[in-house]
């Protein structure tokens, strides 16, 4: 599997909590940096960014890191979405209560085409 990562670099202890949730090998962890100029339009850097990752098709199952900026990660998983024909699953984090500086672990994996799925039965028209 390929971890995506377009958020703050992973940990080798992130990498195995990742590993043993999802219940599979990390093949490949693809860091990509996000840095988005807000002044100019947004899409077209999305692109960049995906194309950077090498994103344009899917030959293997795919984690996804998001960046912790909503917008950006909004412009990435509709563009994941129009390019896989559906959600990728994504990385949660959970803090280490009491850890200074401020740590994380992986709290979870979470599957958003799941979550799609389930609410597309809860449509009433």
């Amino acid at each position: 599997m390929i971890l995506l990562n377009f958020g703050h670099p992973l940990t080798t202890v992130q990498i195995d909590q990742v590993e043993k949730l999802a219940e599979c090998k990390i093949s490949q962890v693809i860091s990509i940096p996000v840095q988005i100029d807000f002044s100019k339009p947004i899409y077209p850097q999305i692109e960049l960014l995906l194309n950077k990752a090498g994103v344009v098709s899917q030959a293997e199952p795919c984690l996804v890191n998001l960046p912790s900026h909503y917008l950006i990660s909004a412009y990435l998983l509709a563009s994941l979405h129009g390019l896989w024909g559906y959600f990728p699953a994504v990385l949660q984090f959970k803090p280490i209560l009491g850890s200074i500086p401020p740590r994380f672990d992986i709290g979870d994996i979470i599957n958003l085409q799941a979550i799609r799925d389930k609410a597309r039965t809860k449509r009433s028209f």
